[in-house]
């Protein structure tokens, strides 16, 4: 009985994903190939544009490749604090899990233009290493790639810290335990024990970094400004600006599937490593 009624208890989410999700992707489609508004006539010029042309090329290997140092950079500090989570008692877990929430509570674009301040030629991060002699005069992190990733690294911690504090929380500590009474050092300890246990976590926060951060068109277009060429941006300027159609369904459609492959490569990945 109640497997012959279980497709009715899923049958209002399967309606909500045709009309929110699947119906637009395919007006997406029809619109890539499309030469008129009413869908008589199919083309695939914008197609040949987006992947015959270099500079469209470029673009989307620039989004990737932000992505991917967002990733990494979001690693290198979200797994030192997890850890630090790990070890640490009742009420530093609290205070770090507020941490890592309460940037979720701020709007995204009030963080973007709060780096504004941070990353200008008066901002807090020049001020700091001019006062301490580092530098003798502003360096420019605005419309930089650097610039950038710093900001994205703070905008998207928390997708990468909150999944990996959850998987580090279900490690019991009886296997740590064993692991030292084996004669296994700290780090030994670490890379044998903890990080395949929390490699879920990682691959989780990896996946859904790169995928805000590839598509981050406010920090992109605020942080980046027109100087640094990504694939969001050309998929407004193609909508907005020169009012091609076509061609921003083309690239916006191209960007989804290249991040989609990218996530489902690291869903791979984390299966390949879980079963190794």
């Amino acid at each position: 009985m109640m497997g012959n009624g279980v497709w009715r208890l899923a049958l209002p989410l399967a309606i909500a994903q045709a009309l929110f999700f699947v119906a637009p992707l395919l007006l997406l489609v029809g619109t890539s190939v499309a030469t008129d508004e009413n869908l008589t006539q199919f083309t695939l010029r914008a197609w040949r544009e987006v992947l015959g042309d270099s500079f469209n090329i470029q673009s989307l290997v620039n989004t990737l490749r932000l992505g991917a140092l967002a990733v990494i950079a979001t690693s290198l500090l979200a797994v030192p604090l997890a850890l630090v989570h790990m070890a640490a008692g009742p009420r530093l877990k609290r205070a770090i899990l507020i941490a890592a929430v309460l940037p979720l509570l701020t709007s995204v674009v009030v963080r973007t233009f709060a780096w504004i301040v941070i990353l200008g030629r008066e901002g807090v991060i020049n001020s700091v290493l001019l006062s301490m002699g580092l530098i003798s005069s502003p360096v420019a992190l605005l419309q930089t790639e650097p610039g950038l990733i710093i900001a994205l690294t703070q905008i998207e911690m928390p997708l990468m810290l909150l999944p990996l504090i959850a998987a580090t929380a279900r490690i019991d500590p009886a296997l740590l335990d064993a692991s030292v009474s084996l004669g296994g050092s700290l780090f030994r300890t670490l890379r044998r024990v903890i990080l395949p246990l929390a490699l879920p976590g990682l691959i989780a926060g990896a996946t859904l970094v790169f995928a805000s951060a590839a598509t981050a068109f406010i920090s992109q277009s605020v942080i980046g400004g027109g100087r640094l060429n990504y694939l969001p941006a050309q998929v407004w300027q193609q909508a907005m600006v020169v009012f091609d159609w076509p061609m921003a369904a083309a690239m916006a459609l191209t960007l989804m599937a290249s991040v989609l492959t990218v996530a489902g490569a690291l869903s791979l990945l984390g299966r390949g490593a879980q079963h190794a």
